[in-house]
């Protein structure tokens, strides 16, 4: 067992690439001894999708306050906003593969005139953690293993098409098994502390563009605002201010890769009023300037492009 946890969380923006509808995560990197680097290790959250499989080793992998123990050949589905991390057999390497994705947008490409469905199939895939062993899903680990080498190989006529009907299935799936499956324990999407704050984080996501009052954030978490700023320090170890605007941050950053738009104009975007605010914001996040960070990504453009 990993022990007695870090209470503090943290967050891990994750961003799809532009033109893709997901970040695929794999190769040499991703083989390593999981939690070598500390002997308690410090659960964390993206705020996208997280479907993982175990390609070799074993260990540990903690959901919450809840402990699993992971092998090759097993697959996880790991909603947004859910604590975890995992921890290799001590001494020994573990090799994973990761396939995030912004489940709203994907389920709106998929069925844009069904709302009462889409809701239903985010319901069954965002409500807790699922994992899988080898043999218990195999059409789900299947459908993951060839999304995934044909994002290796992006070879083949038809390529966006085809991972577009394999991700539909692996969701429909993903849902189905949750709705299936009885007799495995629940794995809760938050700790006590995570699920008294999740509201805020939920409507941080959704409104981040807007003024944002911490009354506002106390009372959808049915707190008050000195225990809401209490708790949220504790679990995030970050102030909700801080939290704002690292999110306005790196949305920031996604519009400058999708978009042609003004500085003044993706500042007003992500909830800045003046941006000199933006500037200070952005370069105490990023470590750099707006201008700065734009000019690399069209530096990388021009390159990749050959001009």
């Amino acid at each position: 067992m990993p022990g007695k946890r870090n209470q503090e969380m943290e967050f891990r923006y994750c961003e799809i690439p532009h033109g893709e509808r997901l970040l695929a995560l794999y190769g040499s990197e991703w083989v390593r001894e999981y939690g070598a680097s500390a002997p308690y290790r410090r659960l964390h959250f993206h705020n996208l999708l997280e479907i993982g499989y175990c390609v070799s080793g074993e260990g540990i992998m903690a959901f919450g306050e809840t402990d699993v123990e992971y092998k090759t050949g097993m697959i996880t589905i790991i909603p947004p906003n859910f604590p975890h991390y995992t921890k290799s057999r001590e001494g020994t390497e573990s090799g994973w593969e990761y396939l995030f994705m912004n489940l709203p947008d994907l389920l709106l490409e998929f069925y844009p005139n069904n709302p009462i469905y889409t809701k239903k199939i985010s319901e069954r895939i965002n409500t807790k953690g699922q994992y899988y062993m080898a043999d218990e899903n195999e059409q789900l680990i299947n459908l993951f293993r060839m999304i995934m080498e044909e994002y290796k190989n992006k070879a083949g006529s038809f390529s966006g098409e085809y991972v577009r009907g394999l991700l539909l299935a692996l969701l429909i799936s993903i849902a189905r098994g949750d709705a299936e499956t009885v007799d495995k324990p629940a794995i809760y999407q938050h700790s006590a502390g995570m699920f008294q704050i999740s509201n805020a984080l939920e409507y941080i996501r959704q409104n981040y563009m807007e003024t944002i009052k911490m009354g506002v954030l106390a009372e959808a978490c049915n707190l008050s605002e000195t225990h809401f700023r209490r708790l949220f320090a504790e679990y995030m170890d970050t102030t909700p201010l801080e939290y704002i605007n690292l999110v306005r941050v790196q949305e920031a950053c996604d519009l400058m890769k999708k978009t042609r738009c003004s500085m003044e104009e993706i500042a007003a975007r992500v909830g800045y009023t003046a941006i000199s605010t933006f500037n200070r914001n952005f370069r105490k996040n990023i470590g750099t300037s707006p201008y700065q960070y734009k000019k690399s990504i069209e530096n990388h453009q021009r390159e990749h492009q050959g001009t």
